[in-house]
C-alpha cells in the first residue's frame, strides 16, 4: 500500500467507522429483528425471543390497516412531490429573474420555514386550519366560501397536510435550484432568445436540460422524504380522521412503540426500505435514459 493510500484510509477510517456504527449495523440489526417475535416480553427476558421466519411479513400483509397506510403514503408522495418541487422551482425561477430586488432577503425568508421546528410549526398550522377560528377559514369566509373542516374530513385532511409540508420543505430545494439556475450557460439562453424562442421554449429546451441532474436529486430526496412522512400527521391529525392520514411510518411507530410488537415494526421498516430502494432505482434509470446523469 502506497503512502498516499495509507493517508487516504487514515482520513476516511473515522468516517467509515461512524457510518458502519450508526447506519449499517442498525440496519442489519433491524432486518434481523424482522424475522423474530421480538417484543416487550423479549426485552424483559431474552429467552422469550424466537425466530419466526416470514411470519411477521405474513401477518403484516394480512392486516388491512397496513395496506391502507401504504395507500396513504403513496398518495402523499404522488401529490406531495410535484407540489414541493414545483413550488421550489417556481420560487427559484422568480429569484433568478434579474428584475427582482432584495434577492438575499427573499432567499432567507423563503428558506426560514425549513429550519424551524416541525412540531412547533405543525401545531401552528393545526390552529390555522381550525374549523371555527382558523385564519384559513376566515380568509375563505371573506370571499363567501363556507368553513371547511380541513383536518376532520378524510377528503381534505391529506391536502391540508400537504399544504403545510410544501410550505415547510420547499425552501431547501429552492436554494438548490437557485444554484443550478445560476450555472445555466448564458450564451445558450442568449442564442435561444436571438432565435426568437419565448420564455416557455427557453425554459423547456435550455433550462430544464441544464438543471436535469439537480431535478433528479430533488426528486429522489423528495420521494424518500414523503415516503417517510410521520411527524406532520402525528401532530396534526393523529393518523385520522378514519385513518385517512395513517402512513406506513405512522403504522410502524404504533406497532413498535404503542403495542411493542418490535419484530412486526422491523418488518414494516424492511418493507419501507425496499419501497424507497425500488423507487430510487426507477428514478435513476429514467434519469440515465434521459441522459440527466
Amino acid at each position: 500500500m502506497t503512502r498516499e493510500a495509507r493517508a487516504g484510509w487514515l482520513f476516511t477510517l473515522p468516517v467509515l467507522t461512524i457510518i458502519v456504527a450508526v447506519f449499517v449495523l442498525p440496519t442489519l440489526l433491524a432486518m434481523a429483528i424482522a424475522f423474530t417475535d421480538y417484543s416487550i416480553y423479549a426485552l424483559a427476558d431474552p429467552g422469550n425471543l424466537h425466530v419466526v421466519g416470514f411470519a411477521n411479513f405474513a401477518t403484516l400483509f394480512a392486516t388491512p390497516l397496513f395496506w391502507r397506510a401504504i395507500g396513504n403514503t403513496l398518495l402523499f408522495a404522488l401529490l406531495g412531490v410535484p407540489m414541493a418541487i414545483g413550488a421550489s422551482l417556481f420560487a427559484a425561477l422568480l429569484l433568478n429573474d434579474a428584475t427582482v430586488r432584495w434577492k438575499p432577503l427573499w432567499r432567507v425568508v423563503l428558506f426560514a420555514p425549513y429550519v424551524t421546528s416541525i412540531v412547533a410549526t405543525a401545531v401552528v398550522w393545526r390552529f390555522l386550519f381550525n374549523t371555527r377560528f382558523g385564519l384559513v377559514n376566515q380568509a375563505l369566509g371573506v370571499v363567501g366560501v363556507p368553513a371547511i373542516d380541513w383536518l376532520g374530513d378524510p377528503a381534505t385532511s391529506i391536502p391540508a397536510i400537504l399544504i403545510f409540508v410544501t410550505w415547510k420543505i420547499f425552501g431547501y430545494n429552492m436554494i438548490v435550484f437557485t444554484a443550478a439556475l445560476a450555472a445555466v450557460p448564458t450564451d445558450l439562453m442568449e442564442a435561444a432568445r436571438l432565435d426568437g424562442a419565448g420564455r416557455w421554449t427557453r425554459f423547456r429546451h435550455v433550462t430544464l436540460p441544464a438543471i436535469g441532474p439537480t431535478l433528479v436529486l430533488a426528486g429522489v430526496m423528495s420521494v424518500a422524504g414523503f415516503l417517510q412522512i410521520f411527524a406532520e400527521p402525528y401532530v396534526m391529525t393523529l393518523g385520522g380522521p378514519a385513518q385517512s392520514t395513517t402512513t406506513i411510518l405512522y403504522f410502524m411507530f404504533d406497532e413498535g412503540f404503542k403495542w411493542w410488537n418490535l419484530g412486526q415494526a422491523s418488518a414494516v421498516a424492511f418493507v419501507l426500505f425496499l419501497m424507497i430502494l425500488a423507487v430510487t432505482w426507477v428514478q435513476t434509470r429514467y434519469a440515465r435514459r434521459r441522459e440527466w446523469l
